[in-house]
């Protein structure tokens, strides 16, 4: 490629840039201009047509800091925040608004119009998408903000510290007794069900006890039935006439346990998935199908309207305790283990299967490539299943109401004794 064909094809891109610089100012300038609409011509600081040129200012800006000096672009950005904060001064002074949002939004797009040229169009793109949609919702921002509550604002920074500020100081290792205890992940477990409990008081809240419910057992199944079902049970005695929907969300978060089940197989060892479908979808399905009956007819039967179910958005003492329970499952585990040896794989399935079923899972799927026979693996992969289900609803039976507990011990019993003799008469 001659010296010719390279320079064209470099003056190309960076027209290509340049013109997406321009098109992300208006886009943020056709938000700003559609909030002024109602005013006269030059009595808007800002709209399509300032963006749009300050976007392109940003872009050549970053353009000549590359070829020129690299003093151009700090320079650029202090003379557009002089103008903008005369403009802003001056609107003040005229009409004692105070928000500094559309200064912001101006500043934000020179800085998109620079990315775009010298980082990334992709992420210049996405960031003015998402500026141009948070000026777009501020009605609806603020009146989110006005109904939130003291407690529920605690919660959030709770979680925030347990989750972002605490987790990853952890050790990801093994420790203790034949390395059993991993720090990180217990507290990940925590982590994980003091979501469970936030995200669910949260669509109970603004969706309603019916739509609150089913979403927040979807949601729990792709991660942790167990804790959900805990959480449920609980919720179950301050709300005993919402029993009906908190045991369907229950039924539809162990549900989902057995597409995860499949899922693993196929990825890892696709043989063995030929010899758990059958006992798993039948396990699934003696969930899910009474899911269904008991949400289809509580919708029909009794409806309440407003959810006073959880008083506490963030059950951190009730998590503590479950990763405490964990990390003694984990002890107990290992020690079977080295007691009973390979001979003991059905044992530490029934073991692991108490808190957790994808461990285990992928465990005797890969042990199923060289190490184990397929029928062993399918056993204790539905030994696990199993007595999770039967873990669950014990947690059901002892902490919930007693028609909750039957509605979810009931189906539980049914699909453990189904996958059970499905899978040792295979």
């Amino acid at each position: 490629m001659d010296d010719f064909t390279s320079q064209f094809i470099a003056a190309n891109q960076t027209a290509i840039q340049l013109a997406v610089a321009f098109l992300l100012g208006a886009l943020i300038g056709i938000e700003r201009g559609w909030v002024a609409r109602e005013q006269k011509s030059g009595e808007r600081i800002a709209g399509i047509r300032t963006h749009s040129l300050v976007g392109l200012l940003g872009g050549i800006a970053a353009l000549l800091s590359d070829t020129v000096s690299p003093w151009t672009f700090p320079l650029v950005l202090l003379g557009v925040s002089a103008i903008a904060l005369v403009a802003w001064r001056a609107r003040v002074a005229a009409s004692q608004d105070y928000s500094i949002t559309g200064l912001i939004g101006l500043l934000l797009t020179f800085c998109f119009g620079a990315i775009a040229v010298a980082i990334d169009l992709a992420l210049a793109t996405a960031c003015a998408v998402i500026t141009a949609v948070t000026l777009d919702n501020k009605r609806e921002i603020h009146g989110l903000l006005n109904k939130l509550q003291a407690h529920e604002l605690d919660a959030g920074l709770k979680l925030l510290l347990i989750s972002v500020v605490m987790l990853p100081l952890l050790p990801n290792q093994g420790m203790g007794p034949g390395a059993a205890i991993n720090p990180y992940e217990i507290w990940w477990m925590v982590v994980l069900i003091a979501s469970i409990s936030f995200v669910g008081y949260f669509a109970i809240r603004l969706g309603g006890p019916e739509k609150g419910i089913l979403f927040t057992g979807l949601f729990a199944g792709l991660s942790s039935s167990t804790a959900l079902t805990l959480h449920f049970a609980r919720q179950s005695r301050h709300a005993p006439s919402l029993d009906a929907m908190l045991a369907a969300g229950i039924l539809l978060a162990c549900g989902t346990m057995f597409p995860r089940i499949l899922i693993y197989a196929a990825v890892v060892s696709p043989v063995l998935l030929s010899r758990l479908v059958l006992p798993v979808t039948l396990m699934g399905a003696l969930l899910y199908l009474p899911a269904l009956l008991i949400w289809y007819r509580h919708r029909r039967g009794h409806r309440v309207d407003r959810p006073a179910v959880i008083p506490n958005p963030l059950e951190l003492r009730m998590a503590l305790l479950f990763g405490a329970l964990l990390a003694l499952i984990m002890l107990l585990g290992e020690w079977l283990r080295g007691w009973l040896g390979t001979a003991g794989i059905y044992l530490l399935s029934a073991t692991s299967g108490i808190a957790d079923v994808d461990a285990i899972t992928l465990s005797l799927t890969r042990m199923s490539l060289e190490r184990i026979d397929p029928a062993t693996a399918v056993l204790g992969i539905v030994i696990a299943a199993a007595t999770n289900n039967l873990v669950k609803a014990g947690m059901a039976a002892s902490l919930g109401t007693r028609r909750l507990g039957w509605r979810v011990a009931l189906p539980m019993i049914a699909s453990m004794a189904a996958g059970l003799a499905l899978a040792w008469w295979m």
